[in-house]
């Protein structure tokens, strides 16, 4: 147990202790300056209020803080505790040990209590190619894993595929009616599949503007997509699979596998879908609506609009509201309701499962059948969550408002409550990348320094051709400053940085932040970009790599023969300071993770992955470890580069960015 757990568990323990106050969470804070302490806990303030609410009397937090402070004078690692202003609490380490204590990393994670967490990502229709926000969607939701990961959770990760919906059933469209194509013939396109539907989709979106009439096309093609049967539905069948491969190998070029690809067309064969509706008529959840312009609808009621005004006035958001139409087929929302009941285990239902792909790392994709025969029988056991985490966009809020809803009607719960939608904005094009990508910018578009992306219309970025160029861009500057490079090597090294610029750029953000992506500033060397900082592990590499070969010993553990009295020299004074400061800093990764896991937001580990290299890069500027005299301090230097560039490889790996060779 690092010390920073050692010191909240003694607080939490005191605070009953000494107060009889139970406390969940504590409060810790960095001081700004090393001189103040290396933690700060504002927590006597907390206990003082709690105090005067439980005892109607004034406590004096200084005094509070006094008492706490004592109960940590004690434990391994602390130098010091100091009660500062008006009541904080602030520890100083002690530092070499501190030190040492780093160079072991941190501690292997017991697993999670809680159960299983479910996180849902990319989810993209198989009717087209993926696009620049969809890599938005699974780059996200690929980190929230590795997080929770390695926290210790337990997770399943799902990709939804959404195949008997709108998009798919307009892509059938144009194969049927426009291009008159059967299914041998759609079997027979050579092309690259995706792409090639993409094309089609922006057509239908003409052919639907040149007629109107022909949308009736689309609403016999649902429902013969629904039936699960007869030609369009295998049609539809093959295509969804085609471009689900597609996009699998898409997403595979930038580190993100799926656990499970749960498909909607056997949510509706299996019926949970009727279940779970007889369950939500059951709890009250659901309206059967009389008159208006909703009359023969189910429809949804949040607990703040019941009796807030007429049946069938009408809101932003009605559409949201309708789980049932009045011709009888049920939304998009109602059977999100039903999928996210399985999720949790309230349906005594389930899926069979066959395994769709192996990757090549060994792990197994599998995908829902409704087809006992397909069954595997060694299949591992899906769903049963006790949360889920939802990556989808921004735009979808208000449905995935009514998804939770319906799943507390049935049964409000801590699983229910542990869940959310991670909700996150649009990724559009600055000018100069639309350009770059051969868009046709309108003149509108340049009035607002950026392009919006529309895939019905065919306007937007695919992502593999975005990795490409991204490839593209980082194979020339590999190849200029490694001629001599094997190419492979030179192959492998430019798809690296690619990837890091990609995945950096994209996690940088926060989650509500609109991204307006650019090539030259996601694949720049300098400023806070993904290849920065893997720039900076290449460097530390180096220095193991040139103590090496000067036949010196490059191993960190040589500071643990450093005496304690020479190390707490090295480690005072401003130089001194400095270096702890580092150190400190590349511990605190753990925290990190934990902060970001709350907050479900990768960005946190991101934009600490940066500080720490620009940290870093001061510290390999301002000393030449190779030309050091002191044996002690070249000591304490290796053992510094050492733990840094460990965490910087670790908080890497958490954003699903690998760390070169060279650069």
């Amino acid at each position: 147990m690092s010390i920073q757990d050692q010191v909240r568990d003694r607080l939490v323990s005191a605070a009953k202790g000494l107060f009889d106050i139970d406390l969940s969470e504590i409060i810790v804070e960095v001081p700004p300056r090393t001189e103040l302490g290396d933690l700060a806990f504002p927590i006597a303030f907390d206990l003082a209020k709690r105090l005067r609410a439980a005892t109607g009397q004034k406590h004096n937090p200084r005094e509070i803080a006094s008492k706490l402070a004592e109960e940590l004078k004690h434990i391994r690692g602390i130098e010091r505790v100091n009660v500062a202003g008006a009541g904080y609490i602030n520890l100083f380490f002690n530092r070499a040990s501190y030190l040492v204590a780093a160079l072991r990393g941190g501690s292997p994670q017991s697993p999670m209590p809680g159960g299983k967490i479910i996180v849902e990502h990319t989810a993209l229709n198989p009717n087209k190619a993926a696009h620049i926000g969809h890599l938005r969607n699974a780059v996200l939701g690929d980190s929230v894993v590795r997080m929770l990961r390695a926290a210790g959770h337990e997770v399943e990760v799902q990709n939804y595929i959404d195949n008997t919906g709108v998009q798919v059933a307009d892509v059938i469209v144009g194969f049927k009616y426009l291009e008159h194509k059967t299914l041998d013939q759609i079997k027979a396109i050579d092309a690259k599949f995706d792409y090639y539907c993409w094309d089609l989709y922006a057509k239908v979106g003409d052919f639907y503007e040149d007629d109107r009439t022909h949308l009736q096309l689309r609403a016999q093609t649902l429902h013969e997509l629904e039936s699960g049967t007869g030609e369009t539905y295998e049609m539809a069948d093959y295509v969804s699979t085609r471009v689900l491969n597609c996009h699998l190998d898409t997403m595979l070029r930038i580190d993100v596998e799926y656990d499970l690809l749960p498909r909607e067309s056997d949510v509706l064969h299996l019926h949970l879908w009727a279940s779970a509706f007889e369950l939500l008529k059951s709890r009250g959840a659901l309206v059967l609506e009389a008159e208006g312009k909703l009359a023969g609808c189910w429809v949804m009621r949040a607990a703040e609009e019941k009796g807030s005004g007429p049946e069938d006035e009408a809101t932003e958001h009605e559409a949201d509201k309708v789980i049932v139409r009045s011709n009888g087929t049920v939304t998009y929302t109602g059977k999100d309701i039903a999928f996210h009941l399985w999720k949790l285990g309230q349906l005594d239902l389930d899926f069979y499962y066959k395994v769709f792909r192996q990757y090549p790392d060994g792990h197994l994709a599998w995908i829902t059948s409704s087809n006992a025969n397909e069954n595997s029988p060694s299949h591992a056991e899906f769903g049963r969550g006790a949360a889920y985490l939802n990556v989808i966009d921004i735009g979808q809020s208000y449905p995935q408002h009514y998804v939770k809803l319906g799943v507390m009607a049935v049964d409000h719960d801590e699983r229910v409550e542990r869940s959310a939608h991670l909700a996150y904005e649009r990724v559009v094009l600055s000018l100069a990348a639309a350009e770059e990508l051969g868009q046709k910018v309108a003149e509108a578009d340049r009035d607002r320094a950026v392009v919006a992306m529309s895939g019905r219309k065919g306007l937007g970025v695919k992502a593999d051709d975005l990795i490409d160029k991204l490839e593209a861009s980082a194979l020339a500057e590999v190849v200029n400053r490694h001629p001599d490079l094997d190419e492979s090597e030179q192959v492998r090294t430019a798809h690296q940085i690619a990837v890091g610029a990609l995945r950096y750029f994209l996690l940088k953000y926060s989650r509500t932040a609109v991204i307006a992506f650019d090539f030259k500033e996601a694949l720049a060397f300098n400023g806070e970009t993904g290849p920065y900082i893997q720039y900076a592990v290449v460097r530390a590499n180096s220095i193991f790599r040139n103590l090496t070969d000067a036949g010196l010993s490059a191993s960190p553990d040589d500071v643990k023969a450093v005496s304690d009295v020479e190390m707490a020299t090295l480690l005072t004074g401003e130089q001194g300071d400095a270096l702890w400061s580092l150190v400190y800093s590349a511990s605190r990764l753990p925290e990190i993770v934990r902060s970001a896991i709350v907050q479900l937001e990768p960005a946190v580990i991101a934009k600490w992955t940066f500080q720490l290299a620009q940290n870093f890069n001061v510290f390999y500027h301002n000393h030449r470890i190779l030309a050091e005299t002191d044996p002690a301090k070249r000591s304490l230097l290796i053992a510094i580069a050492g733990i840094v560039r460990d965490r910087l490889v670790e908080a890497l790996d958490l954003l699903g960015i690998a760390a070169p060779e060279r650069m």
